[in-house]
Parts: C-alpha cells; sequence; structure tokens
C-alpha cells in the first residue's frame, strides 16, 4: 500500500502509495506507523493527493509507551505502515479498573477508547458543542460509565451539577439501581415531587462578597455599606443582654445624629420613627416611658411637634439617649457567623443607610438605594424561600447535609437553576462555587475531599464579570488557577465558550468538542488552545452529533471518539412539535 517517502516538510511527510495494491476504503484521519531501526514514528494522514498521501507526524513509541512529538524525523527509508493493535491501545487504552469506557472510534471499526480516571478527573475538563451536538447526551454517558464499572466503586464522588433545565433528573434518578450504594439527590427551585429538596441557601453563610454579588454592588463605596449591615444584622438579630447593650447603643447614636442633621422637624421624626420600628428594644419602642422630673413621657410622645416647629421635649430626648452612649461597645460587634433571616439583614441595611448618614450625600445615596431596592425586591418575592433556613447551621454541616439524603451519601447532587432568572442564578452558582471551595480549602488533609462542579450552560455564569474589580477575584477564575490542589475541579458544559473568562478556558487541561459551527467560537478555541491544530478545528466542523474530538492530558493524541446514547437520556432532546401539533 505505502510505498517510498518522496519528501519530508517540517511535520509533514509526503509517501507514495501503490494505487494497485489493495488499499483501505479510506485512508484520511487513519494513523500510520514509520519504522527505522529501533525507532517507530506515528503519523496521522491528513491529504491524499493522485499517487500519494501527506502525513503529519504525532509522536514516537517508546519502550515505556507513547510519548507526543518527536525529536527525529525517520529516515527516507523507513519502512511504513498501519497502525497495529496494540499500538492503538497504547494510544487509546484498554478496560482496566481505573479506566473507563469513554466511546468508540468510529475510524476503526468501532474500537472501544478508555480514558485513565485520574487523568480526566484530576484536572478541570470542557465539553463543547452547538445545540444538538450532544454536549448533554455525552457528558451523562461519561458518568454513566463510570457508575457502571463494578470493578471500581466511586462511593466517595461528590458530583455537583447546576443544571440550568433540569435536563439530568431522568439521566440519574436511577442511581441507586446500579449499586444500593449509590445515592441521587435533586435540589429545585422549583419542586415538584416529594422526592426532590426544595434549593435552601443559609442567608448568613454569605460573605461580603457574596451578598455584593447578589445585590448588584458595581461600587466599592457599596461594598463598606454592606460591611457595616453584616456587622449590625450579627447584633439585632442576637437576643442576650450584651447584644442588648450594643443595641442601645447603635440606636441612640443614630436617633442623635439625626436630631442634629439639617432636616426638618418632620423629616426628622420620619427617620427616627422608621427606625423604633424596625429596631426597637425595650429600651427604645413606641411606648417606653421616659421619666421627667415629676413627669413621665412615653418616647413617642417626646417627638411631638410645637407650634414653632421643634420637639415638645427636645431635653428630655437628648438625655434619655446619652444615657445609653457608650462608644466603648462598638469594640464588641461580633465578626463571627450568626443567625439571621433576610428580613433581619433588611432591616439591618435599612438601619445602616439612616444611622450612617450614607443619605445625605448624593452620590452615596445613589449607591446605597440600589442596593435597597434589589434586597428589598428578593424579600417581597419568590426567590426570598430560597434564602428561608430554619435553625443556625456552620458551612461544613450545610456542605454535609447537601451531599445527605435520608442519611445516605449521595454521589450525585443535581441542582436546578431553571426557577429562577439568569442574575440571580449566576449568582448562586457563585455561591455554591465558594462554599465549595472554602470546604475543601479547610480540610486537614489536602484535596482529601475531591468536588466536581458540572456547570451546565457554563456560558450564563462563568463570564468575564467585574467582580476582580469590584471584591478583587472571580470566584470561578480562583478556583480554575488553584481548585486542583485542593480538589475542587471545573467541568465545563457550553455552547458558547466565546462568552467564557479566558482565565478558565486556559487553566482547562482536557477538552470533549462536538460539532461546533460558529466562527466566532471556532476561531476563539483557536486563540486560547496554542497547541490545537487547524486541521482538529476543521473537524469540529463537520462531526456527527454524538460524535467528539477528545483532546488534552489525558488523551495521547486527539481522537475522534462516537459516543453511545445514555440510558436513561437526560431531557434534552428537541420539542417534537408533529406530534404536539396532533
Amino acid at each position: 500500500m505505502f510505498l517510498n517517502i518522496l519528501k519530508i516538510t517540517e511535520n509533514i511527510a509526503t509517501v507514495a502509495i501503490n494505487k494497485g495494491g489493495q488499499m483501505m476504503p479510506d485512508l484520511m484521519n487513519m494513523h500510520v506507523v514509520f519504522e527505522s531501526g529501533n525507532m517507530k514514528v506515528l503519523g496521522e494522514v491528513k491529504n491524499i493527493l493522485d499517487n500519494a498521501v501527506e502525513i503529519k507526524f504525532l509522536g514516537e513509541f517508546l519502550e515505556n509507551g507513547f510519548r507526543t512529538g518527536i525529536v527525529k524525523k525517520p529516515s527516507l527509508s523507513s519502512r511504513i505502515r498501519m497502525i497495529n493493535e496494540l499500538e492503538l491501545q497504547a494510544l487509546i487504552g484498554t478496560k482496566k479498573p481505573d479506566n473507563f469506557l469513554l466511546g468508540y472510534s468510529p475510524l476503526y471499526n468501532n474500537y472501544p477508547i478508555y480514558v485513565k480516571i485520574n487523568e480526566l478527573f484530576s484536572n478541570h475538563f470542557a465539553i463543547l458543542g452547538s445545540s444538538g451536538s450532544g454536549k448533554s447526551c455525552g457528558t451523562a454517558r461519561i458518568i454513566q460509565n463510570i457508575f457502571a464499572n463494578p470493578e471500581m466503586p466511586v462511593y466517595n464522588a461528590n458530583l455537583v451539577f447546576f443544571d440550568a433545565y433540569g435536563e439530568y433528573k431522568n439521566a440519574f434518578s436511577n442511581l441507586s439501581q446500579i449499586n444500593s450504594n449509590y445515592n441521587y439527590k435533586f435540589i429545585t427551585t422549583n419542586k415538584l415531587n416529594d422526592s426532590d429538596d426544595d434549593l435552601r441557601i443559609p442567608i448568613y453563610l454569605l460573605t461580603l462578597d457574596d451578598l455584593a454579588l447578589m445585590l448588584n454592588a458595581t461600587e466599592h463605596s457599596q461594598l463598606t455599606i454592606l460591611e457595616r449591615t453584616l456587622k449590625l444584622v450579627r447584633i439585632f438579630s442576637r437576643q442576650d443582654e450584651a447584644s442588648l447593650k450594643v443595641k442601645n447603643h447603635l440606636i441612640a447614636k443614630a436617633i442623635l445624629a439625626i436630631l442634629f442633621s439639617n432636616k426638618t422637624s418632620a423629616g426628622k421624626k420620619n427617620e427616627i420613627f422608621k427606625i423604633i420600628h424596625d429596631t426597637n428594644t425595650p429600651q427604645f419602642n413606641f411606648n417606653t416611658p421616659i421619666q421627667g422630673v415629676g413627669f413621665t413621657r412615653s418616647f413617642s410622645e417626646c417627638f411631638e411637634i410645637d407650634s414653632n416647629g421643634n420637639f415638645s421635649e427636645s431635653v428630655l430626648i437628648n438625655d434619655y439617649l446619652l444615657s445609653h452612649l457608650d462608644d466603648s461597645l462598638e469594640e464588641s460587634l461580633p465578626n463571627d457567623i450568626q443567625y439571621f433571616t433576610i428580613e433581619d439583614l433588611e432591616i439591618a441595611l435599612n438601619f445602616t443607610l439612616i444611622s450612617e448618614g450614607f443619605q445625605e450625600n448624593d452620590a452615596l445615596r445613589d449607591a446605597s438605594t440600589v442596593l435597597l431596592v434589589r434586597l428589598h425586591s428578593i424579600v417581597n418575592s419568590n426567590n426570598k424561600q430560597l434564602f428561608l433556613y430554619p435553625d443556625f447551621i456552620t458551612l461544613e454541616q450545610y456542605i454535609t447535609s447537601l451531599v445527605v439524603k435520608q442519611n445516605n451519601r449521595c454521589q450525585i447532587v443535581n441542582i436546578n437553576l431553571e426557577g429562577v432568572d439568569d442574575n440571580l442564578a449566576k449568582v448562586l452558582v457563585k455561591v455554591f462555587s465558594r462554599m465549595f471551595f472554602d470546604f475543601a480549602k479547610s480540610r486537614p488533609n489536602r484535596a482529601s475531599i475531591p468536588f466536581h462542579l458540572f456547570l451546565e450552560e457554563a456560558h450564563r455564569y462563568v463570564q468575564k464579570d467585574n467582580d476582580l474589580f469590584l471584591i478583587g477575584y472571580n470566584i470561578f477564575d480562583r478556583i480554575a488557577k488553584e481548585g486542583r490542589k485542593y480538589g475542587v475541579l471545573l467541568d465545563i458544559i457550553s455552547q458558547r465558550p466565546v462568552e467564557i473568562s479566558d482565565t478558565v478556558i486556559a487553566q482547562i487541561s482536557n477538552f470533549l468538542v462536538f460539532k461546533m459551527t460558529h466562527p466566532a467560537d471556532l476561531n476563539y478555541i483557536e486563540k486560547m488552545l496554542p497547541n490545537i491544530s487547524a486541521d482538529i478545528i476543521d473537524k469540529m466542523s463537520s462531526l456527527q452529533p454524538g460524535t467528539c474530538i477528545s483532546f488534552g492530558s489525558a488523551f495521547k493524541i486527539p481522537f475522534i471518539t462516537s459516543m453511545q446514547m445514555p440510558n436513561p437520556s437526560p431531557y434534552s432532546s428537541n420539542c417534537d412539535v408533529a406530534a404536539a401539533w396532533k
């Protein structure tokens, strides 16, 4: 079939072929071996001419396996032949306990392709492809193949799916039928079945950075407001005697600040009464008795406005306020996590804006209004339910609760976000990702509890946001750069890689790319991955559904892989319009 090498230019050999001899029907993309002495160089047929083929050098077979790249090109006298089965197995793996079946090679009569679990899952990887190309089915098939391997049970797996449309519930809900020790948990924003779990996030576990993202903060001055709010809500939500003294001091200080402001008496009264309405204590409520010399007035009576526009008992109320001031108490404002509700947070934010004088400055007033409006809209919408958590729980206990259902360990946790808008969904995914990352970093044995975060429709969340400007980092960028050493891995699933953060894409080690046709996405992949060849880019636009190009550190060479349909399949098929119309 193959005759002699006609010429070698750079990384390509032009080889004469015998058209009169017995030939395979199609040589394109097939792999050949150049043998010369002890040297065996692997090549791939890239172009077929009239009486020759052009073969690109890919690597070299050594005693201990295959190595990508070549140090020395084969000689012109090399013997050229098709790759044999042992060499093919060295490239695409064999069935072993720590390998899993990825798919089949359409070039080699559906020869099975195996991948080492550790080489794929110990690094970030991405599954990319246009809508309908087979991304969701391919993802589901990979996970099903891993769990179906009886030789390597994965009882301690932590696969967390952030599911934009609830696609994976059908694919994984029968997990326990494979092994009774396997369990699946479906956490959702719109519970439909008794087996589903409501999505609930303890608002008090959110950090300053989380709140800034949730409330659409865009300026650093807003962080100052939220930082003060967090300190105050931890005081106002407590009921002990020490906290009561601090509350009274803060209320008295805030009311004094209002009394000495340049507002009208009516304006002062409105703000003071709002504080008392939201943050009252036994010492500060509308009916609190305030003792004068020979008479008593209620708190509200002290603020009656006389004919001159002044408060009727200004001296009495000033003396009462001063009796509760103690600046040393502010040193005891807690920084530790305390239980509070989202309503408590709104009250604390309102108090912060009034008591700290933020509304006296036009720029700060506008910045604070954005925070208040956003928080108020959440408190008065169905999204409030997401933050209703009945009891106090630590971060470690909360993460544990996510991966446990009815005292059973769940290897797959599916968090369905289809019930919330894109902005809040992005925040929720960032908050969860930050929690998993913080939890993993706190483990005494680094990377002892790995988490894989599967981000379906990742371009909705892993974007080029202004988080770096606002809070100094983007959680996905941070996980992409640091997550591997702590065992937190990103698994990106997207149809629009061009919209994903460059930092994240640059840190991904392995890719499964299904059919992609958008020129911007193809150009982006080519620019972001300097080791990818032009011919791989060309193949991406002509792949069949369910077929992908797999390449990266887990693969010896890029390989076209045909994946089986998952059983059961995710809810990712197109609408059957004809059936619906009947």
